[in-house]
């Protein structure tokens, strides 16, 4: 578990444009009951999540078409939130940074770590933006 006053400037990035912080199984089962669009990240404290994952995340918003919510977890703190998260993401493997978007509650667009490592976060908000037009 990463101290709090480590990750708070990381969280912040995804906060200060509109991301909740989920921090239980419950809160991530309750965010992905709602109806409509939820994107959550899976957010972590490695060099991808900071250069290309989160940077990402926020550039895709600005498209006209988005997500209805906005989560995030936090990989290596929220643990009990993260695998919540990750059990609905089946089937693809547990991986930190990434990114689900789901549509009333079903999977229907994922970026995994190797989807963002070594990737230009305008790149993964165009992929995103892509996801958006298409789902929400």
């Amino acid at each position: 578990m990463y101290p709090p006053e480590l990750v708070k400037p990381m969280r912040e990035d995804l906060t200060r444009v509109g991301f909740s912080e989920l921090h239980t199984a419950n809160e991530v089962e309750e965010a992905l009951k709602k109806e409509g669009t939820t994107l959550v990240v899976v957010n972590s404290v490695c060099g991808c999540a900071a250069a290309n994952a989160r940077p990402g995340a926020a550039m895709s918003l600005d498209n006209s078409k988005k997500p209805d919510n906005l989560v995030t977890v936090f990989a290596g703190v929220d643990r009990e939130a993260v695998d919540a998260a990750r059990a609905n993401m089946v089937p693809f493997p547990p991986s930190s940074p990434s990114m689900a978007l789901f549509k009333n509650g079903e999977l229907v667009h994922m970026l995994e770590r190797h989807h963002i490592e070594g990737r230009p976060a305008q790149m993964i908000a165009e992929n995103l933006k892509g996801a958006y037009n298409e789902y929400c």
